[in-house]
């Protein structure tokens, strides 16, 4: 199937939105806070035990999981974002899974432009006893979540048809035993 220029536009519309979001962010928080340092409004310092802003770095994974591994996930997102670009036009009218790539894919170029700029990821979003995290970890786990779900509204899309075709099948087959 050959993909339209929309479909496109959402891929990379969606990735771009969460590209910039994250890099606006981290900058943000890195011209704005002192490294190991937290911020949180005087208004809403009673959230201060369940969320905060705070400046960190992760050379791991999403949410600081495998610590030091930068060269091995740098290597990683271009794989996933090579195959992203590779499987999107095989993508027929799924929309979750186009939105879901879009997603992910500005979620890895996001902490990917962190990788090759500094050699460690920004995280500043810390929510309780949660690892730190950011908005391309948030992009990334979304679109794992809309990938998810297109699945099961997919199978279950899949299942209702194959029960209305069994339903029809049935009924022609007491149809031809009555005639």
């Amino acid at each position: 199937m050959k993909l339209k220029v929309k479909d496109w536009f959402l891929l990379f519309g969606v990735a771009g939105v969460s590209i910039a979001l994250d890099q606006w962010t981290k900058w943000l928080v890195r011209e704005n806070i002192p490294f190991g340092g937290q911020w949180l409004p005087d208004e809403l310092l009673w959230l201060a035990p369940y969320a905060r802003i705070v400046y960190w770095h992760n050379s791991g994974a999403a949410f600081g999981i495998f610590q030091n591994g930068n060269l091995i996930f740098t290597i990683l997102a271009f794989i996933v974002v090579g195959a992203i670009l590779y499987y999107y036009p095989q993508v027929e009218d799924d929309w979750t899974l186009k939105l879901a790539m879009g997603l992910q894919l500005g979620g890895a170029v996001g902490n990917l432009i962190d990788r090759l700029m500094m050699g460690k990821v920004t995280d500043f979003i810390s929510i309780w006893v949660f690892p730190v995290f950011n908005i391309a970890d948030a992009s990334i786990s979304i679109g794992v979540a809309v990938l998810l779900l297109g699945v099961w509204l997919n199978e279950r899309e899949e299942k209702l048809r194959a029960a209305q075709v069994e339903d029809a099948l049935m009924v022609e087959m007491i149809k031809e035993g009555d005639s």
